[in-house]
């Protein structure tokens, strides 16, 4: 980051003014592992800035290494993402692998790549692996999310949700299909609860669609979407905003207290978002998956810069 960024008022001194500094991780539920930064879609909100183009993938060796983590220690859950992990050639062994282990397996899907060659057996694998799907849908309106992730992509998008429900997901009872919220502009979310009542209302309604729940989400100021604020002259005003809407409740619940992140190469993190701007985990625990201890990485403390404020503005992304 710029030095006019760090001049603004820090993470860390914000923790210190509300008495909980350091941020320190309260263990480790989930391994969450990035696949690779492919992509068959380039979202103008993307914090990895993933795209056909991206040659980061992981490979099969960092693989065998994750498997032996996960059933080597007592991580109940397989967080798999992008990317579109799918793209990745050793996406199904691990899948597999993690399920055979009896782990919880999240994907977090962009449901669009289920129309990629090869990939459109994927919702049925999904279903034989009983997943946790979690898919991005921007908006439950047509022209707003094909805005943002491309025209046409709405479509394709409700058509993968009906073909998942149609198998079982977001169902009562059924497999976890869950959805994920981004706002497509410089301003905070709303709150989770409203926005999801209007989502399932919408989508039903209108398509027939169900699922789940809605997560909600802060558009982090990295990857795309701060160039975006960066050529809009947003950046500053943008960053002020999640300054002065940092909520301390939220601190306690921030994902990255929870997981680890796995970069495509094995480099280990805080958080997605950490990963995509280099700021690795703090110097003197674990720096790569295959160092990997449970016992200190779960007591760990956090490396935070500004972008964390966007865990915990408002009502937090969590």
């Amino acid at each position: 980051m710029g030095e006019k960024e760090r001049e603004m008022t820090s993470f860390k001194q914000k923790l210190i003014e509300n008495g909980i500094s350091p941020l320190r991780a309260k263990g480790i539920d989930i391994l969450q592992v990035n696949l690779g930064y492919r992509c068959n879609m380039s979202c103008k909100h993307c914090h990895i800035q993933a795209g056909p183009s991206r040659e980061e993938m992981m490979e099969r060796e960092t693989v065998e290494i994750v498997l032996r983590v996960l059933t080597d220690n007592d991580i109940k859950t397989l967080d798999i993402t992008g990317g579109a992990p799918e793209l990745n050639p050793h996406f199904r062994y691990l899948v597999k692998a993690a399920r055979d282990a009896e782990r919880h397996v999240i994907v977090r899907s962009n449901l669009t790549i289920f129309f990629e060659e090869g990939m459109d057996d994927l919702p049925e694998f999904y279903t034989s692996q009983k997943v946790e799907v979690i898919a991005s849908l921007p908006y439950y309106i047509e022209d707003n999310v094909d805005r943002v992730r491309g025209g046409g992509t709405f479509q394709k998008s409700i058509e993968a949700l009906k073909r998942l429900n149609e198998l079982g997901y977001g169902r009562d009872n059924g497999l976890p299909l869950n959805l994920v919220f981004n706002p497509q502009g410089a301003f905070l979310p709303p709150a989770q609860d409203c926005l999801e009542k209007d989502y399932k209302r919408e989508l039903a309604q209108l398509y027939g669609v169900e699922f789940n729940k809605l997560y909600v989400f802060t558009n982090m100021p990295i990857g795309r979407f701060r160039d975006f604020l960066l050529r809009s002259r947003n950046f500053e005003k943008y960053i002020e905003r999640l300054i002065s809407a940092f909520n301390p409740a939220t601190v306690d619940g921030i994902m990255c207290r929870y997981l680890i992140s796995v970069g495509w190469d094995g480099r280990l993190y805080d958080c997605d978002f950490n990963q995509v701007i280099g700021l690795g985990i703090v110097e003197g625990y674990p720096q790569h998956i295959k160092d990997f201890d449970l016992s200190s990485l779960s007591e760990r403390e956090i490396a935070v810069d500004v972008h964390c404020f966007g865990c915990t503005a408002g009502q937090g992304s969590t």
